[in-house]
């Protein structure tokens, strides 16, 4: 208390700057992280730093010497895993976008839905392949940098244009995060899944996975059939109904439908009746 009390005036400002600023760098860099699959990897290393302090409470001797082994190398591990959030901080900061407030405004989820439905019934009909990713908890803001950014209200009329044949964004896929089209002519990684069926191209194997290794739906349509599937979790319903897949993109879009399923109150679709697996 004695420390508070022998402050001065202009040093409590000082003081009170200084924290300001660290917070509020601390917030900009936690949204800068927050858009991507780093996410998940903070948590894991949080896990280790409880661990560590677990360790260290108890006198766990063997599992506080593998901590601090792993903790020597830490500081180069940590720059090496999020070597592409520091790039684009720095990229960012030197555009003086770093610190430029982003606003977002939500349309109603079925007009969503209503324009992705227009714009697979036309290409499906016409035999237009096409990949079309929902981002959810788990960012994708690494699968986004890969491709060409747009940031555009979706609409049937570009997700159309976007996958005409012979035009230069058709081959990749396009990313939507809320009522946003981030990104087109993005590239995913490949599902390396042996049971899927060698009926599948590589516009199948990206679709599902995605949806392996995150939290991604995935909307694809055969050029060859022209028929729409769904992927989920690393599954995929071929050949789904347009009735089918406006239920399942609502029941997966839909933030409340995560309380459900956090509730143990949601069945994964591809579990249900008329349900197909992968194949």
């Amino acid at each position: 208390m004695s420390y508070f009390n022998d402050l001065t005036w202009k040093e409590w400002i000082k003081d009170i700057i200084d924290i300001s600023i660290v917070s509020y760098i601390i917030y900009k860099l936690i949204l800068l992280v927050r858009g991507t699959r780093a996410v998940q990897l903070l948590k894991g290393i949080f896990v280790l730093v409880g661990t560590w302090a677990i360790s260290t409470w108890f006198n766990l001797y063997t599992l506080k010497w593998l901590m601090n082994q792993m903790f020597t190398f830490g500081v180069v591990t940590i720059l090496i895993i999020f070597q592409p959030e520091l790039r684009r901080a720095l990229e960012q900061l030197g555009r003086g976008k770093l610190f430029a407030r982003s606003s977002v405004v939500e349309r109603d989820i079925s007009d969503r839905i209503g324009e992705i439905i227009k714009s697979v019934n036309f290409m499906s009909k016409r035999k237009i392949g096409a990949l079309i990713v929902f981002e959810r908890s788990t960012g994708l803001t690494d699968y986004i940098e890969s491709g060409i950014r747009i940031e555009s209200i979706v609409s049937s009329e570009l997700l159309i244009n976007i996958f005409t044949p012979n035009t230069p964004l058709h081959d990749g896929a396009v990313i939507v995060r809320g009522n946003q089209i981030m990104a087109a002519g993005c590239y995913l990684p490949l599902s390396e899944n042996p049971f899927i069926s060698k009926e599948l191209g590589t516009r199948h194997r990206a679709g599902i996975g995605v949806s392996e290794v995150c939290d991604a739906v995935s909307v694809i349509v055969s050029e060859e059939t022209g028929q729409v599937s769904l992927a989920v979790g690393g599954m995929i319903v071929r050949d789904i109904k347009e009735e089918s897949l406006i239920s399942k993109l609502f029941e997966e879009l839909n933030p409340n439908s995560k309380t459900q399923e956090r509730n143990g109150s949601k069945t994964p679709f591809w579990r249900r009746k008329g349900g197909q697996g992968n194949g």
